[in-house]
């Protein structure tokens, strides 16, 4: 299976191209695979029953959430390392720099090992010409 793109425009609000119109790709839809059918891949590949495979990922789960929770990167071998990563605000002067209006909201970042960068990079990709659309538009909330 490909992605599949599609192409929206919109009118640019760069300084270099302020007002021209402006065009990018988008994926048209995100298909899923779903935890059972990813949890029948593996017990078909493998001796575990659905029952071991479902108590392990529940203990994966705690694992991560129990390292994250601590402020550890957790290696996971082959699969890549889950880590915290967060982001700093610049500030005028070293009082300045505090917890509350410095630092950023925690965000957890994934980093794949090579052989699923590799399988990534390998991703066939297409852009559906006959589908131009408008930018989608924010809502404003209430």
């Amino acid at each position: 299976m490909a992605l599949e793109f599609l192409i929206r425009y919109k009118e640019s609000n760069l300084n270099g191209s302020k007002g021209e119109m402006v065009y990018y790709a988008e994926r048209k839809s995100t298909h899923w695979l779903r935890p059972d059918e990813a949890m029948d891949t593996i017990v078909d590949a493998t001796s575990l029953t659905r029952g071991d495979l479902k108590n392990a990922i529940t203990s994966l789960a705690e694992v991560l959430a129990e390292g994250l929770s601590e402020g550890r990167n957790v290696d996971l071998g082959e699969l890549g390392t889950f880590r915290l990563e967060v982001s700093s605000r610049y500030e005028s002067s070293p009082e300045d720099v505090t917890v509350e209006d410095t630092l950023k909201v925690p965000r957890i970042v994934f980093y794949p090992k090579k052989r699923l960068l590799r399988k990534a990079l390998k991703v066939r990709m297409s852009i559906d010409h006959s589908m131009v659309m408008p930018a989608r538009t924010r809502r404003k909330k209430d």
